[in-house]
């Protein structure tokens, strides 16, 4: 299991290439959920999200340890951070994306100098794929999330929110593969063990609710939940140890609950936040997470947005 100590290392290794997110306040938010919400900014994170943090952890050990070629299976946040780090660190990346991968996220991924491989619709045929290709180049793969640096790095944001609400009661943290959430309990439990950790997962996208409810990995079939960056089938094999032993609470939000808090950070706090990154404040703004007059930290986990879905994300 990921320990504190190499969160902290973590931390250390990472901090001349991430940005320090800054937390953001809303009166008007304050008083709807009746709590003092503190929003944590990793939408603002270099490559608009928090994977930057697990993703150039991982890749400067694997550069320490010989690695001259990085892989990655994904056409989102984790692609783009793994080839934003591998261009800065001026070490070659290709990045396995479905076939039907959005323009505009394969298009970001270049703008990161990666090569871009399309391959099948499923992770179960990228996955081989980016490995074979690590392997036959000498490099390395870099999961998205079950990884013990990758975890370790999302972990570095505990670290940040602890200096910046010291009195936070809970956090509140979007629940895909489980490496942001399993590196916040981490670092948090042993840093404030009295702090509350709540993940939050849509409704249809639930495997890690019904992972914990059985005691066991619990794989689901796809799902079409509007945050796409949740789209997990199953828990980490690494990460849902994690969350068994330290979790709090996880709660599930609908689908209309996630458009409500995208609309509202977009209308009232002006931030675009993609859907995957609102679910958290929807869990609060909806009474299933944190309780009156507690100060809860949210995370908005990335805001890398589709510009032409926008409306499809907006309530009637």
């Amino acid at each position: 299991m990921v320990s504190l100590d190499d969160v902290k290392k973590a931390y250390r290794e990472i901090g001349d290439t991430i940005q320090k997110t800054p937390i953001l306040t809303s009166s008007l938010l304050n008083e709807r959920c009746g709590m003092q919400v503190c929003l944590k900014a990793e939408h603002l994170q270099k490559t608009g999200s928090f994977k930057i943090r697990g993703a150039t952890n991982a890749v400067k050990q694997a550069v320490a340890g010989g690695a001259r070629f990085i892989t990655a299976a994904s056409s989102g946040n984790h692609g783009q951070a793994v080839a934003y780090i591998a261009s800065q660190l001026g070490i070659p990346a290709m990045i396995v994306v479905p076939e039907d991968a959005n323009r505009v996220k394969v298009e970001a991924i270049k703008a990161y100098q990666a090569e871009v491989e399309y391959c099948g619709l499923t992770s179960a045929e990228r996955i081989p794929r980016a490995k074979q290709l690590a392997e036959d180049n000498h490099g390395a793969y870099i999961p998205p999330y079950d990884h013990p640096a990758v975890i370790a790095g999302q972990g570095t944001i505990a670290i940040e929110i602890l200096k910046q609400v010291p009195d936070v009661d809970v956090i509140v943290v979007p629940v895909g593969g489980g490496g942001l959430i399993g590196g916040i309990l981490c670092a948090a439990k042993a840093l404030k063990p009295e702090v509350r950790v709540i993940g939050v997962e849509p409704e249809t996208a639930n495997d890690t609710f019904l992972s914990l409810q059985k005691g066991e990995i619990t794989a689901i079939s796809g799902t079409t939940t509007i945050a796409d960056g949740l789209r997990t089938s199953q828990p980490g094999d690494l990460t849902f140890p994690i969350l068994r032993e330290h979790l709090d609470e996880l709660v599930l939000v609908s689908e209309v609950e996630i458009k409500e808090a995208f609309q509202f950070l977009l209308e009232r706090t002006k931030q675009l936040i993609e859907p995957s990154g609102a679910t958290a404040l929807a869990a609060v703004m909806a009474g299933k997470a944190g309780m009156a007059d507690e100060k809860a930290a949210v995370i908005l986990s990335g805001g890398n947005v589709d510009l032409y879905q926008i409306p499809h994300f907006l309530t009637s």
